[in-house]
């Protein structure tokens, strides 16, 4: 699987071409549905004794609020726990949404492959987290969160805190996508040399990765949010 392989699809609006990976779209909703559904399921019925999948959901919910609770403050976690934990499931889901069935699935151009292995969507992703940080990092200090650490009289330090604005979402966006493009040209691979269990021990090493990819781009967003929304000293 390939960056080139997508199933792109061209429209002409207003007298301009505009392409799309439609396969990228498709499993992006397929990723979207199933979070809502198990959402449904479990608030449904929720009880104070819960059931295996409320369970697992409040587990999940609590391990990201002590968490963040730990490096932001309880108060101030439960303002971006949402987000966190909507990264970290939809990543997740996304990631998962490559693997079997789906790898048998060819379409004329492509393959429906994780949407994750499409820089287009990493970057989407991690362009709102930016926008996020910035957004609260000036409710939080007003327009000195631009100035914070800054020294005027050391021009190399200014530079490196300036750059650092556009580095952090390229790097989330680059390090997601690297990964799972790289898990999924891996699996083609050795499925287009031995389809039947060759491919097997690398298939469960990319369920593995698809979790630490997913906790790596909640936790360092949530890294990220702390050193933002801080109070300058």
């Amino acid at each position: 699987m390939s960056e080139s392989s997508h199933w792109v699809v061209t429209k002409v609006f207003a007298g301009h071409a505009v392409s799309v990976n439609f396969d990228t779209i498709l499993t992006m909703w397929l990723a979207m549905g199933i979070l809502l559904l198990c959402a449904i399921m479990i608030v449904k019925n929720a009880a104070v004794i819960p059931t295996r999948i409320q369970y697992t959901g409040e587990a999940i919910l609590n391990y990201f609020a002590s968490i963040t609770a730990g490096s932001m403050g309880e108060k101030e976690s439960k303002k971006h726990n949402p987000l966190i934990l909507t990264l970290f499931m939809f990543i997740l889901t996304a990631n998962l949404v490559g693997q079997i069935p789906f790898k048998i699935v060819h379409l004329a151009n492509g393959e429906l492959a994780s949407p994750n292995n499409d820089i287009n969507m990493t970057a989407a992703m991690a362009v709102v987290v930016a926008i996020y940080c910035i957004y609260y990092g000036v409710k939080a200090n007003g327009y000195r969160y631009f100035f914070k650490g800054w020294s005027m009289g050391d021009l190399i330090i200014t530079l490196i805190d300036t750059l650092e604005l556009f580095v952090r979402p390229f790097s989330l966006a680059l390090r997601l996508f690297a990964n799972i493009l790289a898990g999924e040209i891996m699996i083609a691979t050795f499925v287009g040399m031995v389809a039947c269990f060759v491919p097997l021990p690398f298939m469960l090493f990319e369920l593995f990765v698809a979790l630490i990819q997913a906790l790596v781009f909640a936790l360092l967003s949530s890294t990220y949010i702390t050193m933002a929304v801080a109070e300058e000293h």
